[in-house]
């Protein structure tokens, strides 16, 4: 990725210094950035895996940008950070979550209650500790970087909690009415089924449309994501990028999951 010139991008500085919590009981509102200072390649299929660039940096500015573009970054060790924008692309309609039933009497029996935005940097903590034969692409940068967007209200989180202790999670980025799904985690069967389910429904109780997945899974088709050619999803995303989001952050219980199907 080539950096613009001099002067037209800036660092977020203090942008990234925490507010209050909206009153209304919302997650808070994107809060703006500065131009990026990278000159984001748009996304076209010149590369079988989905790479657009490489390079650039994790500040809040080219993250937004990038995702506003329908492209995220993606770690490699032992190479400049890759940024990808996959095609196809895995999506979910927020509105089309499938609850098998074996997941249906988890939601009715474990008793557990879910939140969002109250422990998104132990989300994100969580998400990044796998087995050492697995490795991780949010290593500490990814971490870091994270956080500050969701200080900043473009990163939100959906966490899973049995009594006080954090069971699952998942949480990504949200550009509009587009949510990024970036990782989840479960520390307790289903949970982090749970917790992608829940983020579908505070979504799309909000005016949330579609959650990208990025790449589809087993475990992902299994709950309703399919693939979408990448212009299909980069055309949604132009027209949804905009819409004004915001979920309720407020306890509420997994039972609710099941009632009302």
């Amino acid at each position: 990725m080539r950096s613009r010139p001099p002067g037209r991008g800036a660092r977020a500085g203090d942008l990234t210094r925490l507010l209050p919590l909206p009153s209304d009981g919302r997650t808070r509102p994107p809060r703006p950035v500065p131009p990026s200072a990278w000159q984001l390649p748009d996304p076209q299929p010149h590369d079988p895996e989905g790479v657009v660039g490489v390079g650039a940096d994790l500040e809040p500015s080219t993250l937004v940008d990038a995702y506003r573009r329908g492209i995220f970054p993606w770690p490699h060790e032992d190479i400049p950070l890759p940024w990808f924008s996959p095609d196809p692309r895995g999506i979910l309609e927020v509105d089309a979550v499938h609850v098998s039933r074996s997941l249906a009497r988890t939601l009715r029996r474990a008793g557990w209650r879910t939140t969002v935005d109250h422990a998104f940097e132990e989300v994100a903590a969580a998400c990044a500790h796998r087995p050492v034969d697995d490795g991780t692409w949010i290593v500490p940068a990814m971490q870091r970087a994270y956080a500050r967007l969701h200080r900043l209200g473009w990163a939100h989180s959906v966490e899973v909690w049995d009594g006080e202790e954090l069971v699952g999670g998942i949480y990504g980025v949200q550009v509009g009415a587009v949510f990024t799904g970036e990782s989840m985690f479960h520390r307790e069967t289903d949970a982090s089924k749970v917790a992608l389910a829940d983020l579908c429904r505070r979504f799309a109780e909000a005016g949330g449309v579609v959650l990208d997945v990025q790449l589809t899974t087993p475990h992902l088709l299994s709950l309703g994501a399919s693939d979408v050619p990448r212009a299909t999803f980069l055309a949604r995303l132009s027209a949804l990028r905009d819409h004004e989001v915001r979920m309720l952050r407020g306890t509420a219980p997994v039972t609710r999951l099941v009632t009302a199907r």
